[in-house]
């Protein structure tokens, strides 16, 4: 239950936010990336570099992540280098790809997790016929970018959404193309969610020759 700001009790109360950058949350770098991997990798923490993979390539909102089901990853005994996902937010499919480096950490994980097609690919840690929470995939974020020396002010599961993103974005220009990975319904939103501002549309049309 909260309080009202004319309640006696919440003179006085530090706002949720005091102290806390709000705003969009940075993306990984590529180097970043791989930093994380590694230290997954060295820490042989299976689920957490399966999470961590599937999460980049994705691009999806961790409330749509952490609801992944088995068989949307898999077909028979191998990962699927294409799945689809209908996004809670907006109740549309959205489609993306799975990279060599996320199938064969989605493989180990999964073959060493276990389950039907039906079961959850990332089950709680409390009641393993649900899926982890979102606060736990967030608390998992916030470890990983601390492990490799980022402020985990700065980062958060959008970053993960944002990475492979703003990559492609920045390696293309192509908004059209990032709208659709992204799952918006709207360009406009696509624009503000990267950052797109009136620089990176100069340098763009700098690199453009006629």
């Amino acid at each position: 239950m909260g309080h009202s700001r004319f309640d006696p009790a919440s003179q006085g109360r530090r706002a949720w936010n005091a102290g806390k950058k709000v705003g969009a949350k940075r993306a990984l770098k590529p180097r970043q990336v791989w930093a994380i991997r590694f230290f997954l990798d060295r820490e042989r923490r299976l689920r957490d570099r399966a999470l961590f993979d599937l999460a980049i390539d994705s691009k999806l909102r961790g409330c749509d992540l952490v609801k992944i089901k088995i068989g949307t990853l898999v077909s028979g005994p191998e990962i699927r280098k294409r799945a689809l996902v209908i996004q809670q937010k907006t109740g549309r499919p959205v489609q993306f790809e799975l990279m060599a480096d996320a199938r064969a950490s989605l493989l180990a994980w999964l073959e060493r997790r276990g389950g039907t097609i039906e079961d959850y690919a990332l089950p709680s840690r409390i009641d393993h016929s649900s899926h982890m929470s979102t606060r736990q995939y967030a608390r998992l974020v916030d470890e990983w970018v601390s492990a490799i020396g980022l402020r985990r002010e700065e980062y958060g599961t959008h970053s993960l959404r944002r990475t492979k993103a703003s990559i492609i974005y920045k390696t293309t220009g192509n908004l059209r193309a990032v709208q659709i990975l992204l799952g918006h319904t709207k360009i406009e939103n696509t624009v503000r969610y990267l950052g797109v501002d009136i620089e990176d549309a100069l340098a763009l049309a700098e690199g453009t020759e006629i």
